[in-house]
């Protein structure tokens, strides 16, 4: 197997290559260490690569012959997830060197359900807005996005299948839609935290980018303990989609905004009914409140790296961080309080449909990488705690990709990851 061939396989095929004995986990590794040496030195998406630990850890899983739920599939890890055998950086100098005592949970089980662990993808600075060297694969003149920059240009250059990240405001979403893949911000609760530096704990979750849909239940199994069944998408005609412009839609560019209109135009021809989702006027404080929620929590997980090492902190988290500590308790019970109320509200705006079809960016991947964009199409929904899909296969101006995202019902990942799997042929064929 040759790294071109592999760069379009997705996890569920090299998962099914391995059961029927056509391909073995250390030639699927060395195909994926081919597709990395190609693409690397213009991406910058690994802070550590790992090739004779990945090739040591394929020729295990050959001998045992079990492949496992995620049998031999190449994983990218955020370099803000513990990993034992490789350094964790946390994308802050603070950390050069640092190696954890144990695997994070979602490593453990990933490791444990086959998974060839590759590396540790770039990560922003503590996974906040300072970005690391990572170039968008579709443009390496243009940012991939963060905080999970490394994982969603690994996962568009065809280095891995998968990748995990992490979202705190929208360091899933938007990386996947610049780049032009698929990520998974499940809800609240359903994959564990433990091992992930934390950020603000009542914002901070685990997700991960594919290239398929399939591909996302895949790894929701393998962190649920669950059997893998492969997705059965609703046919178009019986999807009931909320269209939500949100509060925030005058951030959406021109491009951004015609994407979306494109978006709902392609639903609807392919039979998609389309319903008004406006979001209440009392929910217009949710985007603020989720910054008091951030800024007040991050700035008590990182007390002692701003006490200890305040030098090594960029001039972006140095000033969330002092606004975080200037947060009267007051108004963060308040941005919580709200954030319970919306989700009060939501849970009623989203009677009688499968999902909500909202922006998942203002547009495509901003031009240079000293910035890696806007969150602002994801915060609310983060705040929330609800599941979020981004679809990719629309196009901007620029011909740089533009996703858009779903959100579904708590606790019903599978059916919205269904969802994304009926809407996404009729983007990807967009004329």
């Amino acid at each position: 197997m040759n790294g071109s061939a592999y760069a379009g396989m997705t996890a569920v095929a090299v998962r099914q290559g391995l059961a029927r004995g056509e391909l073995s986990a250390e030639a699927v590794a060395r195909a994926a260490l081919d597709r990395i040496a190609e693409h690397e030195p213009s991406i910058h998406a690994w802070q550590h690569l790992d090739a004779e630990g990945a090739l040591a850890a394929a020729r295990a899983l050959d001998a045992r012959g079990v492949p496992g739920l995620l049998g031999g599939v190449p994983l990218g890890v955020k370099d803000i997830i513990a990993t034992a055998d490789l350094p964790t950086r946390y994308g802050s100098p603070i950390y050069d060197g640092f190696r954890p005592a144990a695997d994070a949970h979602c490593v453990s089980a990933a490791r444990a359900a086959g998974a060839v662990v590759m590396g540790k993808t770039v990560t922003t600075e503590f996974a906040y807005f300072q970005p690391g060297p990572t170039a968008n694969p579709r443009n390496p003149a243009h940012t991939p996005g963060g905080s999970s920059s490394g994982s969603a240009a690994a996962v568009a250059a065809g280095m891995v299948p998968l990748a995990f990240g992490t979202q705190t405001a929208g360091s899933l979403i938007r990386p996947a839609s610049y780049c032009g893949v698929f990520a998974l911000k499940p809800g609240f609760g359903l994959a564990s935290l433990e091992g992930i530096k934390p950020f603000s704990p009542s914002l901070d979750t685990l997700g991960w980018l594919a290239r398929s849909a399939d591909d996302l239940e895949l790894m929701r199994c393998a962190m649920a303990g669950a059997a893998f069944e492969p997705l059965q998408p609703p046919a178009p005609g019986a999807l009931r989609l909320g269209v939500c412009r949100t509060h925030e839609w005058p951030a959406a560019d021109a491009g951004g905004a015609a994407a979306f209109e494109q978006a709902l135009r392609l639903a609807e021809a392919a039979g998609a009914v389309l319903r008004d989702a406006t979001m209440p006027a009392a929910t217009a404080g949710l985007l603020a409140a989720q910054k008091t929620v951030m800024a007040y929590e991050a700035a008590r997980q990182l007390d002692i790296e701003w006490r200890l090492h305040p030098e090594q902190l960029s001039a972006a988290l140095h000033t969330l961080l002092q606004s975080g500590r200037d947060c009267a308790e007051a108004d963060y019970r308040q941005a919580l309080a709200q954030a319970d109320a919306g989700r009060r509200t939501v849970r009623a705006l989203m009677n009688g449909l499968d999902a909500l079809l909202v922006p998942a960016a203002p547009g495509e991947a901003p031009a240079g990488l000293s910035a890696t964009g806007d969150p602002v199409f994801s915060r609310v929904w983060t705040l929330l705690g609800l599941p979020c899909v981004n679809v990719p296969g629309l196009r901007g101006p620029q011909g740089l990709p533009i996703g858009v995202q779903l959100v579904g019902h708590p606790q019903r990942e599978r059916e919205l990851l269904a969802v994304a799997a009926s809407l996404h042929p009729f983007l990807a064929n967009a004329p």
